[in-house]
């Protein structure tokens, strides 16, 4: 019996993933080793020395390190609550309303949500620090407008309110992306699937909860977990409106300008590489890990309502 012919080696597909492995590798794979190595070392006269775990022993030991850290990922968590409560919810809200086909103007509206999201967080911040400003901001004139100005107070600079605040805003600014992501995903739903349910007489919100909702979860959850991830990379809407300091008092301080004081400095503190890296892996690792609860715990479940 002749034997099978072999088959030949797809080189070209090496070929072609190369320049996207080496691209990849260079601004990805090599910084984040350097970082997790930068961790395990410590200057000790003006020598890189090897300490191991030394610098996580301070992280979460130290107070000088450990309530500024503590105090950070709690903002963090809350940052991020904020975000799922509030942000995904009206973008699957947005979504359905806009993809109603009697829905007029639908194309305008949706640009007009999804306009603030490519605006620099330059913009976003100092326009927001502007509108609610008690000085000069016109908040205060348009509640009272509407004969709500005594509900006015300087939610910027309270520390009760003011990382809700931020939330809020990064909302606003965002909220276009879960927006159009489901957007897309009620569209690609089959139509025979959506004539099937009008014939047994589903239509209306009942239509979007029992048929069009399970058949987008997979959407939801994959915009969950890009919320998770962008949340605890934030860095660039708090130090605009607040501050490396986070004001008022760290109330809004979150990992990323913990990390962005340890390892540059700011004012009297001096930078410390070592124990930045230290900060940095931490955030890896949180992110790595709730990634993987995703995959490996949510993902799998969505998979039974792919179609």
């Amino acid at each position: 019996m002749a034997a099978a012919p072999k088959r030949p080696f797809r080189w070209h597909i090496g070929v072609f993933l190369a320049p996207a492995l080496l691209v990849y590798t260079a601004i990805m794979i090599l910084p984040l080793a350097g970082t997790l190595q930068l961790s395990l070392f410590r200057n000790i006269d003006q020598s890189q020395v090897f300490v191991g775990l030394e610098n996580f022993r301070t992280l979460f030991g130290d107070p000088n390190w450990s309530v500024n850290f503590w105090n950070a990922l709690r903002n963090n968590v809350w940052f991020f609550i904020i975000h799922m409560l509030v942000q995904n919810p009206i973008g699957v809200l947005l979504a359905a309303l806009l993809s109603s086909p009697k829905l007029r103007f639908a194309a305008f509206y949706r640009t007009a949500i999804f306009v603030p999201t490519i605006l620099s967080f330059v913009i976003v911040g100092f326009a927001w620090k502007l509108i609610l400003s008690p000085l000069w901001g016109v908040a205060p004139n348009l509640l009272d407008l509407i004969g709500l100005k005594s509900l006015f107070t300087p939610w910027l600079g309270k520390e009760e309110y003011a990382l809700t605040t931020l939330s809020l805003i990064s909302v606003w600014q965002f909220v276009g992306i879960p927006m159009m992501l489901i957007y897309a995903a009620l569209l690609s739903i089959p139509e025979e699937v959506i004539e099937a349910a009008e014939c047994d007489g589903i239509t209306g919100m009942s239509q979007f909860w029992k048929i069009k909702l399970p058949l987008i979860l997979p959407s939801i959850g994959i915009i969950s977990i890009l919320t998770f991830v962008g949340n605890f990379n934030a860095f660039d809407l708090i130090y605009t409106a607040q501050g490396a300091l986070a004001g008022p008092n760290y109330s809004t301080d979150i990992l990323g300008t913990f990390l962005y004081r340890a390892f540059f400095g700011f004012q009297l503190q001096v930078g410390d590489p070592n124990m930045g890296a230290a900060i940095a892996t931490m955030m890896f690792l949180i992110i790595l890990g709730g990634v993987c609860v995703y995959l490996f715990l949510v993902q799998t479940r969505l998979r039974r309502y792919q179609f």
